[in-house]
Order: C-alpha cells, then structure tokens, then sequence
C-alpha cells in the first residue's frame, strides 16, 4: 500500500478520535492530553503525506513513462511466462491453472468464448534459441513506424499569426485613410481642414474546410498495435499542416479553399513588382526600400522573405565582377539568414524560359502580423470502426476549418518574375 494513502486513513482515524474528544465538555486531565498527541501527530503526518505525495507523483511519472515507451519486447516477455505444460495437465487430469498462464486464460476467456482452454498465439512462438527443423529461426521485430517527410511550416517563419477562433465570423477594422497635420498660416487662421477617418473590415468567415481520411487496414493495426493510431496522428497532422500552409499563399479562393496571398494580391490590395530580370540583391533592395518609405520597416533586418530554393542556388553562383562575393552574400549581410525562408511548398515551381519565379517580403509593423490565418475550433479527429467492419479495418477522419486575410496590405510585398536561369 502507498504511504500516502496509510498516511491518509491514519488521518481519518486521528480527525474521529478528536471528534469524540472534543465534543466532551468535561474532558478528563488524560483526555486532554490525548488530545494535544493527537493534534501534534496529526500535524506531523500532514507534512509527511506532502513528501509522500512528491515521492510518489515521480514514481508514478517513471512508470508512466515507461508504459509509454513499453515496447513489444515487454509484451513478448509477459507472454513467455504462458506455460503450455499447464494447459496439458488440465487437459489430462484436470490440474487447476495457476501464476500468468490462469490470467491471461481469464483475459481471453473474458474476450470471447471458448470451448476448451483458449491459448493465445504468442504461446505458439519460436523463441529465439530454439532449432526447428529448418534450422535457428530468425524473428522479425517490428520498429517503431518511420513517418513520412513533409515540408517545414513557413507561414510561422513569415510572421503569420495563428487566431483561434471559438465559433462565428471575426473583423478587424483597419485604417485606410490618410489623416494628415497642417500649420496655420496666419496668427488667426485655422488649421488643416478636417479629414475624414475612415477603416475597412478585414473579415474571416468559417468557409472553408480542410479534412483527411485514412483507411487502416487490419494487418496494420495487427502489426503495430497502440503505436500506429499515435503515427497516423502525426502523419495526418504533416498533411494538414502541408495543406494549410499552401493554402495561405497559394489558395486559389475557388472550390472550397481560401484565398491565398499570391492569388489574391489585388483583392487584399498588396503590391506586386514585376523584376523580369535574373534574381540579385539589387530587386529585393528596391522592395525593401518600398517598405521603409511607407514607414512599415525601419530597417532591412526587420524584413522577412519566402523565396525558392532556386533563387538561392542562382544567387549563390552570381559572383560580383573581380570578388568572390555573391549576390547571396549581399543579401545575408542585409537581411538576416534567419529572417529567409525556403519553399517548395508555398510557391510554385517555375517554369518556361530564365525559369521565372515568385518571391514574398512581408514585416511586422507596429506588432500586427502580416498574415492572419484564422482556425475555429481545433482539429476534429474522428473514428469510424464500422464502416470497414466486414474487413476488420478502420477509418480516421481528420477535419478542420480556415481561412485567411490580410491586416495591412503595406506589410507585404510580391515579386514576380525573378529569374533563377540563364536562359
């Protein structure tokens, strides 16, 4: 038994045994006393249940972790005290099951129904050590699932702010006009006029929804057990997170997605340059410069960027005539390397002569995000074991609702038509 819960009936004997005293009004001198023990032991125990408590809260935290981390190996051996001599004897003369070989009967007998006395296919193993016919077995141990590769989050690394929002529509009012001070020209004349103040709502609405469903087939719940819900977890989650994350930048606003940054500049009112020239720190300058002289960046470390691979690999290789300084090396000393983001996810792979592609720059102004990605609720997980029951399968479905918008138009800017190629 736990000291604590010793520790805690103790408590309960000590809070009865002043119950009665107490309610004595002429209480003997040996009652008295009595009662001072008792409070004093009762004062003890209450800081020995607090250690007893943490003693066992990390007990309980190291056991759990190893449930957690209990692998079919522990399963194998629990299975290996199964004694088949047991089942034989029983058979035979009507010996009594005793140890693990009558638990584990108990379980399988509570599970289903059996006739004689069920053996659980562990107990059928080749242990290893043990010759067969064909010579030393060699058994298989399945490892923990590899999950697939999806590509990074960017939308984080470009100073999107996640919203979460527990149901309905969101706005946020923005400024769009341009109040302006002015001086009075004379000593009695009046200032500027008045000027009209004026916002836009930037809204997000529950539209759109994202969702993936998996089929778990029965050899793959046979074959990896508690572990593979927790791997198609993640796996569902990278797909989810991959989905989202082009959606922000690349969604088209048609068939059910939303609209993205890209697609959607005119409409969110953000600026795109056309450079039609090979990419070089000179375009990305220019757009910088776009950045300071509408007072949204006061400098070109306070600039994130989202660009192709491509683009680095051709900046890399562009030289400065008679250095050994690159177009890349100019940028990095501009704008830091942790302020650059690479995509293959988030913009389109280019294409057609000089390989043209597109680039992102956004920054945080005034601690309003660019990008406003807005989720209602949380990911809904959901288990279907019956639509596959004829085959012993599962289905998972994985649903979540999104959308997107832009605070401030100025915070962005788009680059199109850099060019990775020579020709």
């Amino acid at each position: 038994m736990l000291d604590s819960i010793k520790i805690s009936r103790r408590q309960s004997e000590i809070r009865q045994a002043l119950a009665g005293l107490v309610g004595n009004e002429s209480a003997t001198e040996e009652e008295t006393r009595n009662m001072g023990v008792l409070d004093l032991e009762y004062r003890n125990n209450e800081t020995r249940y607090r250690a007893a408590l943490i003693a066992e809260d990390t007990e309980r935290r190291d056991a759990g972790a190893e449930l957690e981390t209990r692998s079919g190996t522990d399963w194998a051996e629990l299975m290996a005290g199964f004694e088949l001599r047991q089942v034989a004897l029983n058979l035979d003369e009507g010996r009594a099951l005793d140890g693990r070989t009558a638990e584990i009967v108990q379980e399988l007998r509570s599970a289903g129904g059996f006739r004689g006395i069920p053996v659980p296919w562990q107990a059928l193993e080749q242990r290893a050590g043990e010759t067969v016919a064909g010579g030393t077995p060699s058994p298989v141990q399945t490892q923990p699932i590899i999950d697939r590769l999806f590509p990074g989050s960017v939308a984080s690394q470009m100073g999107a702010q996640m919203i979460s929002i527990p149901q309905g529509s969101v706005a946020w009012p923005v400024t769009t006009s341009a109040v302006s001070a002015g001086w009075a020209t004379t000593e009695t004349g009046n200032v500027a006029g008045p000027t009209t103040y004026a916002t836009t709502d930037r809204a997000m609405s529950p539209d759109h929804n994202l969702g993936v469903q998996m089929r778990i087939t029965r050899k793959a719940l046979a074959q990896s057990g508690a572990a593979l819900e927790q791997a198609i977890r993640r796996d569902m989650s990278g797909a989810m997170g991959a989905a989202m994350d082009q959606a922000v930048f690349l969604g088209s606003g048609a068939a059910g997605q939303p609209l993205g940054i890209i697609p959607g500049a005119a409409t969110y009112g953000i600026t795109s340059t056309a450079v039609s020239a090979a990419a070089s720190w000179a375009a990305f300058r220019a757009a910088v410069v776009r950045f300071m002289l509408g007072n949204a960046a006061g400098s070109p470390a306070a600039v994130k960027a989202m660009i192709r691979p491509e683009v680095w690999a051709f900046m890399d290789d562009a030289l400065i005539s008679g250095t050994a300084v690159s177009e890349w090396d100019r940028m990095l000393a501009n704008i830091p390397a942790a302020n650059i983001a690479m995509t293959t996810n988030a913009l389109a792979t280019p294409s057609a002569a000089f390989k043209p592609t597109t680039a992102l720059l956004t920054t945080n102004a005034g601690g309003v995000a660019p990008i406003f990605v807005g989720a209602w609720g949380a990911v809904d997980v959901i288990r279907d074991p019956y639509s596959d029951a004829q085959s012993g399968g599962l289905r998972i479905t994985a649903l979540a609702t999104m959308d997107v918008t832009v605070a401030r138009p100025a915070q962005l800017e788009i680059l199109t038509a850099v060019q990775t190629a020579a020709s």
